[in-house]
């Protein structure tokens, strides 16, 4: 466990300075993004009742007041999420590859530590997704923030007020980030960790094999969504349901948890005797 946590500590620290640095834009985009957003709607209330000759009241016969999620589909918001969604698949494979092509070729350095190689595969995984989660918790803490900066920057006759909650189910962004339910909160970030999971095991495949291993890791990839799937396509081609969803539901999961197992297995297969320093 000792050997796990240092491992884990030791990916953290490669990745702290832009990570922070990606922390740092999500936060200074999306308040730009309230304040821009809100001075905008003031210019283009005031612009209107001038050039219309029309009252407060009268304007909003017509207008529609702003509301926050009018800032969190707009750009100034969107597109940090984007790209630190992005920026962490690109790292996914990056936590790998820089330990290959890296200055004196790191990953035999840590293949001769004194410790089952599976804790390597571990330890990134938990640094990928502790990443992930600390984004989320950065979301969270913005959301009260930026909906109180929006509050203070309009007048109350300006604008609509909305909930925390009313805020994330408005962006399909945020509400696949921020779950309604714990349960969808299991189901989202246990097929995120699913997937990063058969990820790595595909890199494996092609760091065993390299050029075979490119092809193997391909055909695993299918072949585990094929079966994660497989209860949805067999029932689609019935064309008749036989399961409750909850039910379906079950036996996805299941599946789920048996790829996990399996891709596991691989990936200490490999790592003990295909990749040897």
């Amino acid at each position: 466990m000792k050997n796990y946590l240092n491992l884990v500590h030791f990916e953290l620290n490669r990745f702290i300075t832009f990570y922070v640095v990606l922390i740092g834009i999500t936060i200074v985009s999306q308040l730009a993004g309230v304040f821009l957003e809100a001075r905008s709607y003031i210019t283009l209330v005031n612009q209107t009742l001038l050039e219309e000759s029309l009252s407060i009241k009268q304007y909003f016969i017509s207008y529609s007041p702003i509301t926050m999620i009018d800032v969190v589909t707009s750009g100034w918001f969107v597109l940090p999420i984007i790209f630190s969604i992005a920026t962490l698949i690109i790292y996914s494979f990056l936590i790998w590859y820089r330990d290959w092509f890296g200055k004196n070729s790191f990953i035999y350095r840590l293949l001769m530590l004194p410790t089952n190689r599976i804790n390597l595969l571990f330890s990134k995984l938990t640094t990928i997704f502790l990443m992930v989660l600390g984004l989320v918790a950065t979301q969270l803490i913005l959301l009260p923030l930026e909906s109180t900066l929006f509050h203070y920057l309009l007048p109350d006759n300006l604008r609509f007020n909305l909930s925390i909650q009313t805020i994330i189910s408005s962006s399909e962004y945020l509400v696949f980030l921020i779950p309604e339910s714990f349960l969808q909160f299991l189901i989202h970030y246990g097929l995120g960790l699913l997937i990063l999971i058969v990820l790595f095991t595909s890199i494996l495949f092609e760091r065993s094999f390299h050029f075979k291993g490119i092809l193997f890791g391909i055909l695993f990839s299918i072949g585990m969504l094929i079966l994660l799937i497989s209860p949805i396509l067999i029932q689609a081609k019935l064309d008749y349901y036989y399961l409750y969803p909850i039910e379906n539901l079950a036996i996805v999961l299941f599946i789920g948890i048996a790829i996990a197992i399996f891709s596991i297995w691989i990936s200490h297969y490999l790592l003990n005797k295909k990749i040897t320093v």
